[in-house]
């Protein structure tokens, strides 16, 4: 049977303001934010001027990833100036931005979801661009800040880890890292995209390798305004750990024995080698075996190498098929109209 793909656009009749939350919606935009208090009703501002330009109806879904700071009581306001629209959850404390992108697309009621970044330096202008990206029949499009206007500490790492991503998984995206994203609805539900750790940035790497079309444009770019960065070193090596948690998933899931066969087939030429030199040196030399240590190092070398690998290997897999999104957060407060909270 031929499925009839559906329009990425969805043309409204009545205004924008006037969608309830019993109503499904055109546009979800999920913002995820932590320390935001000067930015995000001017975030808001912007949003809203561009999508009533529109004339599509849409809801803003702000996740308070544990501020710290007055961000909470902003979106509050917001909460209770746009009822109709707004929807806030406020985390208990830092869960990082993949369980804060998991909680709003658990709640999104509109045909395309945009995630976007509460700190300014994405340009909600470029949402028509997106929007006609996915008419062409793309199900993903994520943005490239051209020019980058962030210091050398940030984008330096990011190309680096850009260019890793590009090598090993054969997405070649320019900008893996862009918050700034348009989704299809059916993208965010299909049962297998399972984001945790830090796999919000892998989303691209894992919807390709699910067979759905990923498209790459050129956006604006603003320098930050207020606050500070959240990247930092750290998130650069958890990026690093979680590329190679997406590798194993995407591609030595349903066929393991291509990942552990010349794993283990390495490991034991390594530990066969030394020992091969061991015996060498008892010939040659004439240094008894017992007397080499190294001759227990080609044995470890053979037994225990292969060995932390596949456990922690089978560990991942564990954890990919027992994930439930609810257990990746835990939410101390929720505004929204919808389900009568507040």
């Amino acid at each position: 049977m031929q499925q009839t793909e559906t329009p990425a656009r969805v043309t409204e009749t009545e205004s924008p303001s006037s969608a309830t939350f019993s109503q499904k919606v055109a546009l979800s935009i999920v913002v995820p934010v932590m320390n935001e208090e000067q930015s995000v009703r001017l975030l808001f501002d912007n949003v809203s001027t561009q999508i009533e330009k529109l004339g599509l109806t849409y809801e803003v879904i702000f996740v308070d990833d544990g501020s710290t700071d007055n961000t909470f009581n902003e979106l509050k306001k917001l909460y209770e100036e746009h009822t109709n629209i707004v929807r806030v959850i406020r985390f208990r404390r830092n869960f990082s931005k993949t369980p804060a992108l998991v909680a709003g697309f658990s709640r999104c009621r509109g045909d395309v979801i945009f995630t976007i970044d509460g700190d300014l330096q994405d340009d909600p202008e470029e949402m028509p661009r997106f929007l006609e990206k996915l008419d062409e029949g793309y199900d993903l499009v994520t943005g490239w800040k051209f020019p980058r206007l962030d210091p050398l500490s940030k984008t330096f790492p990011s190309r680096i880890f850009n260019r890793m991503v590009s090598v090993l998984t054969g997405v070649h995206l320019h900008d893996i890292n862009n918050g700034f994203k348009a989704y299809r609805r059916e993208l965010i539900e299909d049962p297998h995209l399972k984001l945790y750790g830090e796999f919000h940035r892998f989303v691209p790497v894992m919807a390709h390798w699910r067979g759905f079309k990923v498209a790459e444009i050129k956006v604006r770019h603003h320098p930050r305004k207020f606050g500070v960065s959240k990247f930092g070193t750290r998130r650069f090596a958890r990026g690093l750990i979680d590329l190679l948690n997406v590798l194993f998933l995407t591609s030595f899931l349903r066929t393991p024995l291509r990942l552990f066969g010349p794993l283990g087939f390495f490991t034991f030429l390594a530990g066969v080698l030394v020992d091969i030199f061991v015996v060498g040196r008892r010939f040659f030399f004439g240094q008894p075996i017992h007397e080499q240590p190294l001759l227990f190092v080609g044995i470890l070398l053979m037994i225990f190498g292969v060995q932390f690998v596949i456990t922690g290997l089978q560990s991942e897999m564990i954890r990919h098929y027992a994930f439930q999104p609810g257990e990746e957060y835990s939410i101390k407060q929720e505004l929204d109209s919808c389900n009568g909270q507040s």
